[in-house]
């Protein structure tokens, strides 16, 4: 059982998984993770209001229930678990860190029909943790923070006025942490019209929940007031700083999007973590990004056995939402391009007509190439610009069936990549977007991802003089093609200007990371890392920056005395 928010639908569901024994040991060494798949066919349920999700987990290959190996808790319908003023406990995960305990210092504040307020050390990343009363039951979900409010019921600053978007949530005057109650979580589910072998499955759960369809409990209309910011998960009491990546909040406006600074004090005021960002990125918050980047790095972090980082403490440029803009402006109301409406290969035709360079093809082909195509086949005879239906599609099918992305995602990558280096405006105005949130002087340690890992390339020739790139890491990236490092402002391959320190990380089945590893020795001295990323989950930074191999080379030089 998690958050609605975090497990929305069944599609998102398959596209995840779960990880037992995230946490340290008797010894304080980390524990050895276990990880199992997610089985949304055999059950799911769930709901926004509530703020649930309940979702089966497959079965260990041996044929074992998960419960069977790391033991579940019991849940009960019955009220009267919670006490005002009484002590609740929280086991979870903040800030995308191991497993972590919330004790004593917390009390029960308010109790409503569905809901239950508490003050309860959390960060975000404890969303879905459950919450324990003093007897070891669980009495809740945790799912959001409760703000402040004025009379007029706009969320209120710590300094007492009104709070906008762009303050972020670390200004916010929180009251509370809110978590739904178990019982009405458990009513809801007895009410659903489930066939009779989802049925057998919940009542499994024991007598305790009620969930004999025979005895069921209507579900009452809620009473109590919704939570005030749906999918925050955020503290009311500064805990360990560090977060993991949030949803959307459904109370943010479509203000434009800008990038994050860091705080001033970071990292003794001398050093600079930059997280660069890829492409697709405009429909999310900068914050929510730079916690998701963060959370995955510090759990690279703590398997190395080093500091983890302050998502406040990173810079965060953001070049997104001036992208789409850009790359939505060239589509043409004759030959917009939608997902629903043609195919990736289809799609990709349209992009290679509307190149500013005519190289969106090459660049395909390349790719497609560098995976291993044989070269014998009808499209060698072909010719580019050959403007054949499907004339596409063999290179594009090539290039998903090899990797875990799909012939949408390669399309479209392999599109504003193209874009970003035909087009000297657009290139100028993602660098600029990029410039508007970079320090000006100090030691730089610059972590890329995707297509930021192209724009970081460049933006080292745009950089002030005040600044010294000590570190750059390029995760997932397609500098390895030569249609992408020849046009580079540098001109590839060769070591990018100024760096001192270079490490590239890929992976085998993520298609951008194609070309990996650069073999080049044009490019000169570098650290070359392999790593296997999450099934579906190949081209995620968050996954890239958990390993030990890169968050270790980041966090030794943050760590390292200035």
């Amino acid at each position: 059982m998690t958050n609605h928010h975090v497990l929305p639908d069944e599609a998102f569901a398959r596209r995840c998984f779960v990880e037992f024994n995230a946490q340290v040991t008797v010894d304080n060494v980390p524990d050895t993770a276990v990880r199992m798949e997610l089985d949304p066919a055999t059950f799911f349920a769930a709901d926004q209001r509530l703020d649930f999700a309940l979702v089966a987990v497959m079965p260990t290959q041996d044929g074992r229930k998960p419960g069977e190996v790391f033991g579940w808790n019991r849940l009960s319908v019955q009220l009267g678990k919670l006490v005002l003023g009484e002590k609740v406990n929280i086991i979870g995960h903040p800030d995308g860190r191991l497993k972590e305990i919330v004790l004593r210092d917390n009390a029960v504040l308010v109790r409503l029909d569905d809901f239950v307020q508490y003050r309860t050390d959390t960060r975000p990343g404890n969303s879905g943790s459950p919450v324990f009363n003093d007897q070891w039951e669980v009495v809740a979900l945790h799912h959001s923070g409760v703000p402040k409010k004025d009379d007029q019921g706009r969320v209120l600053r710590k300094d007492g006025r009104p709070w906008s978007q762009g303050d972020g949530d670390d200004a916010i005057d929180w009251v509370a942490n809110e978590g739904v109650r178990v019982s009405s979580i458990l009513r809801h589910l007895a009410r659903l019209d489930l066939d009779p072998g989802r049925r057998a499955l919940l009542a499994e759960m024991g007598p305790d929940s009620g969930l004999d369809q025979s005895t069921a409990a209507p579900v009452p209309q809620p009473q109590g007031t919704a939570p005030a910011v749906p999918g925050v998960t955020t503290p009311s009491v500064p805990a360990v700083p560090v977060t993991v990546a949030m949803t959307e909040r459904e109370t943010r406006t479509q203000s434009p999007k800008k990038g994050r600074p860091a705080r001033g004090t970071a990292f003794g005021g001398r050093r600079h973590l930059v997280f660069l960002h890829g492409r697709d990125q405009q429909s999310k918050e900068p914050d929510d990004l730079r916690r998701q980047w963060t959370s995955g790095l510090n759990r690279g972090l703590t398997l190395a056995a080093l500091p983890t980082v302050d998502p406040e403490d990173v810079w965060f440029p953001f070049y997104g939402t001036r992208l789409a803009d850009l790359v939505t402006g060239r589509e043409s109301a004759a030959q917009a391009v939608g997902l629903d409406e043609v195919s990736a290969a289809a799609a990709a035709e349209v992009f290679a007509a509307e190149s500013p360079t005519g190289s969106y093809e090459q660049l395909l082909y390349e790719a497609a190439a560098r995976a291993g195509m044989p070269q014998n086949g009808p499209a060698t005879t072909e010719g580019f610009g050959a403007g054949l239906v499907g004339a596409l599609h063999r290179p594009l099918s090539w290039l998903a069936a090899r990797s875990d992305l799909d012939e949408w995602t390669i399309a479209t990558f392999l599109r504003d990549v193209d874009l970003y280096l035909g087009d000297s405006a657009v290139r100028q105005a993602v660098l600029d977007s990029v410039l508007e949130t970079m320090p000006a002087t100090g030691e730089l340690v610059l972590v890329t991802h995707s297509l930021g890992t192209v724009v970081g390339v460049d933006l080292l020739t745009r950089l002030p003089e005040g600044l010294d790139p000590v570190l750059m890491v390029t995760a997932g990236s397609p500098l390895g093609l030569d249609g992408v490092n020849e046009r580079l402002l540098a001109h590839g391959p060769h070591r990018p200007p100024r760096v001192r320190d270079w490490v590239n990380v890929w992976c085998p089945t993520d298609a951008v990371a194609v070309g990996c590893p650069l073999e080049d020795e044009r490019w000169g001295k570098l650290t070359q890392l392999a790593v296997q990323n999450g099934r579906d989950r190949a081209h995620k930074i968050e996954e890239y920056l958990a390993h030990t191999g890169p968050a270790r080379e980041i966090g030794t030089v943050l760590t390292r005395p200035a």
